[in-house]
Formats: structure tokens, sequence, C-alpha cells
């Protein structure tokens, strides 16, 4: 009997085990979240929507054109934030990487704070290159400053040079937001929303993300290797600056369409791949995708909450991953200052 159970355990502490649950989790999640709402949907009229579409039902009409585009856009938003605050983490070896914190995101809406006010209006295409073009100017001003710093790399340095553009960045698209009376328009960028999701977005998101997903499961045994020092993987000749390059160029692809569809959702990014770690150990192949699942799953949950925490108003999604996020934040760091 004890044997049996000893089986039992491994399978279910195998990552592969792990990620299929998740995976069912998920799955779950995305129907909660096209059922719930501040119009509730009852499990066969979604199930009837889902498989026949009646443009004459209002049920139909409120799943295809508002619930199921949204909660596709927050399944891949929150695997990219996570994802992309993974790769972050390892690409600087830095534990408190996150595209949020270190001037990333706050460079992409810069950018779109900027194309708004030069523009006036634009297309989704366009919002999207000025966010890559911001989320790229800022993840290279930040390596740029630690590279020339005595300490090239090193967590402190990074996350300091990255509060500091952060604060930077944000400043610069209030004072653009109010000069150039664009202050509605950027501030959603800055409150993190889902509610203006449309098949549009759906469409462009899946593609970018995607490819930003494959890039990093492309590097993830560089990676793994990069984790347990410069000279180890170099030793087994690897090329750190190429793993840096593609990981950083998955970030910016990651970190702007996001921002580009969601504004700046915090926290997702920093606290997803501490979570993971916990699952399924230090190995990238598994952070990966794990961080993929966990964060599609954290903001659907963010999602959900968000619409009947105060129905029929909406609570901003980005105030209630910080709800979620302080804490486990606070409760991670406790347990690292333990194991130092």
């Amino acid at each position: 009997m004890k044997k049996g159970n000893t089986i039992q355990n491994k399978l279910f502490k195998h990552p592969t085990i792990r990620c299929l649950i998740g995976s069912i989790v998920v799955i779950l999640m995305f129907l909660v979240s096209i059922g719930l709402g501040a119009i509730p949907i009852p499990l066969d009229v979604m199930i009837d929507a889902l498989l026949s579409f009646h443009p004459d039902k209002i049920e139909h009409q409120l799943i295809w054109e508002v619930r199921l585009p949204r909660a596709l856009v927050a399944l891949f938003v929150g695997a990219a934030l996570a994802v992309a605050g993974a790769i972050m983490q390892g690409v600087t070896q830095n534990a408190l990487a996150d595209p949020s914190i270190i001037g990333v995101t706050h460079g992409a809406g810069l950018a779109i704070a900027i194309c708004l006010a030069v523009l006036s209006s634009g297309s989704y295409w366009m919002l999207l290159c000025w966010s890559f073009v911001g989320a790229a100017v800022a993840s290279t001003m930040v390596l740029a400053f630690s590279s020339i710093s005595k300490e090239r790399f090193s967590p402190i340095t990074i996350t300091l040079a990255g509060v500091a553009l952060s604060t930077l960045f944000s400043a610069l698209s209030t004072g653009i937001a109010l000069y150039f009376q664009v202050a509605q328009d950027v501030s959603f960028w800055f409150s993190g929303g889902l509610s203006g999701s449309k098949w549009e977005h759906v469409y462009i998101l899946i593609p970018i993300v995607l490819i930003g997903f494959i890039l990093s499961l492309w590097i993830s045994h560089p990676l793994t290797l990069l984790s347990l020092g410069e000279d180890v993987s170099t030793g087994l000749g690897h090329s750190n600056y190429t793993t840096r390059m593609i990981g950083l160029t998955s970030v910016i692809l990651l970190s702007g369409a996001a921002v580009s569809v969601a504004g700046t959702i915090s926290f997702i990014g920093l606290i997803i791949p501490h979570i993971v770690r916990l699952l399924v150990g230090n190995d990238y192949r598994w952070i990966v995708p794990s961080s993929a699942i966990a964060g599609a799953f954290l903001l659907l949950s963010a999602d959900i909450l968000a619409r009947i925490i105060n129905a029929p108003f909406e609570t901003p999604v980005s105030a209630i991953t910080s709800v979620l996020g302080v804490p486990i934040l606070l409760h991670l760091a406790r347990r690292r200052r333990r194991s130092i």
C-alpha cells in the first residue's frame, strides 16, 4: 500500500502531470470566465452558444461579441506577462526582474502616450508597433545602464535602473497626456483593463504571443545553464550573449503585445515564476510552460473578480492583481530571507 502511495506521489510531483492538471484547471476557469459577470449565463445556454451561434439570442451575442474575446485576451495576456517575467528573471539573473518593475511595460506605455498625442487616433496595428518600440527602448536602456556599472548585470543595479526608468517613463506619460489633452485615453493603458477586448485584438495577439513563447522555449535549456553561472554556461558551449538577445526579443514581443491590449498589469510576471519554481524546480524547460499556464489562470481569475466584485461596474484588473500579488510577494521575500 505504501509503495502504491509512493508511486502516486511521484507521478503527481512530475512536472508533466502538474502541467496537465494546470491546463485542465485553466480550461475550466476559461469557461467560468465566459459564464460569470454582471449577467450570469447558465451552463446549458453557454454550451449551446459555443456549439451553434444564434444571432437573434442576446445571450449568444453577449458570449461571442464580449465574453469570448475577453476571456481569450485574458488567457494570452496572462500567459505572455508570466513568461516574460520568467525569461527576464533568467536573462538578468535577478529574482525581482519583471517587465512592469524594470521599466519595460512603462516604456511601452510611454510610447503609446506619444502615439496618441502625435497621431490623436490610430489603428490597433499602429499602437502595437509603438508599444514594441517603447518596450525595446526601455529594455535596451536598462541593460545599457547595467552593463556600464561596476557590477555588470547585478540584480541590485538592474532593479534600481528599472525603478528609476519606470518612474521617469510614468512621469513623462502623465505630462504628455495632460499637455496634449489625451489623459483619458492614456489612463486606460496605465489602469490596466480587459473591457475593450475585441476579436481584432485576439487575432493579432495570438500569433505574436506564440512567437514569443517559441523563442522562450528555444532558450529554455541555455537559460537553465546560465542560472548555474556564466562560466558554466560558456564552458558547455552556449553563447550567453545570444541567449540574452533572444530572451530580450521574446520579452519585448510578449510584454509589448500585452501592454498594447490590456495596459499595465503588475505583479503577474513577478510572482508567477517564483510560485512555479516551487512546483516544478529550476529547469526553464518546465518553468516556461508552467508560467504560461499559471499566468493565464491568475489573469482569468482576476478578470472574473473585477467583473463581479462591484457589478455592474468594473474594478481595474491591475488593482486585483496587486491585491493578490503583494501578500504573495511579501511571503516569497520572507521565505527567501530565511534561506539566506
